[in-house]
């Protein structure tokens, strides 16, 4: 551990969320502030306060140094300080981390906005999006809005398990600014968390949330006993409706993005392991039981994503009429809320 005092200048850093992935994160950006000059060393990571074995979860967390609920097994640096109270974790911070799901995001920003620093800049983990009357809304835009600060991306094959093992893995980091792009590098680089940073905000995090929806097909395909040939088809499909959906809706996202840790990469891992595979699989096992049972019975207190962002992109596709330019993606869709047979994941005309 750094004797660098707690109070020195620098970037104050603020995680707002402390869930599996948040916590993981927290192992990587406490490590790198403890030891790096460009940021104070005490990290703030807002946590929602919970019982826990009768005991409120912040205190558990601070005395054992672990989060012993969403990532149990491995330390938290002690410089990692989990806080109940948000207004006090965001006073002062020029480094906001969100990683929380993002149907939570509305409240913790106005807090948040009261308490920022000036100067400040933020980066967004969360995969996900919104959408409203004019179509798909990406989440760094809500914060960006919110605060009205930049805010940064960060996707990638990154299971919160395996970066909390070490296992090597690379991520990317989207960024509209290059010199907040290479600060928050220089924050999340690790020897086994492979870093690249590529100026296409919303390429990389349009691929965070779509390759979700591809996850839940290939999950589907684990459920119905099918093969390695049947989920390669779903996940060449999926890249494709995915590649095209940015591209419909957006104007500059780089062809280049997709082959980035934050596309292909993400998008294989999270069709092999992750929640949103897990759950889909169970669900195609027994459709009866639904997503908030398998949910709550599978994730521990974690939210299932993949669902959400299925719903939230048939809106828009229903909206603008443009269903039958993702077939995978609206079946998916049925698949998931009317009622369509679990089979028919590889039933129709691509």
């Amino acid at each position: 551990m750094s004797k660098r005092s707690a109070d020195e200048i620098g970037e104050k850093i603020c995680i707002v969320g402390s869930g599996n992935w948040g916590s993981a994160i927290a192992r990587l950006v406490g490590a790198n502030a403890a030891t790096c000059s460009e940021f104070q060393t005490t990290v703030e990571m807002y946590t929602y306060e919970e019982d826990f074995e009768g005991r409120k979860l912040t205190e558990v967390i601070n005395e054992k140094h672990e989060n012993v609920k969403y990532l149990p097994g491995f330390s938290l640096p002690e410089n990692v300080h989990a806080n109940p109270d948000l207004a006090d974790c965001a006073k002062g911070a020029t480094l906001l981390i969100f990683v929380m799901p993002h149907q939570f995001l509305k409240g913790p920003l106005a807090i948040i906005k009261e308490n920022l620093a000036p100067g400040a800049r933020a980066i967004s983990l969360i995969k996900g999006i919104d959408f409203d009357d004019k179509g798909v809304v990406l989440i760094s835009d809500l914060i960006r809005n919110a605060l009205d600060i930049d805010v940064s991306v960060l996707m990638g094959a990154n299971v919160a398990n395996e970066v909390a093992k070490e296992d090597f893995c690379e991520t990317t980091i989207g960024y509209k600014v290059q010199e907040n792009g290479e600060i928050l590098q220089k924050l999340f680089q690790a020897k086994m968390f492979r870093v690249a940073i590529i100026q296409d905000t919303v390429g990389v995090e349009l691929c965070g949330a779509l390759k979700n929806i591809v996850a839940i097909g290939a999950g589907f395909c684990d459920g119905l006993g099918f093969g390695g040939n049947t989920k390669a088809a779903i996940i060449r499909i999926g890249l494709l409706e995915m590649k095209h959906f940015c591209e419909k809706y957006y104007e500059g996202v780089q062809v280049a993005t997709f082959f980035e840790s934050c596309g292909l990469a993400d998008l294989i891992t999270t069709c092999f392991g992750g929640r949103n595979r897990k759950c889909a699989e169970a669900f195609a096992k027994d459709p009866s039981q639904g997503w908030d049972k398998i949910e709550a019975d599978i994730l521990n207190g974690q939210k299932l994503q993949g669902t959400l962002t299925a719903k939230e992109v048939h809106e828009v596709l229903k909206r603008t009429g443009d269903m039958a330019e993702f077939p995978l993606f609206t079946t998916i869709y049925k698949i998931s809320y009317e009622g369509l047979p679990v089979a028919k994941v590889v039933e129709y005309d691509a």
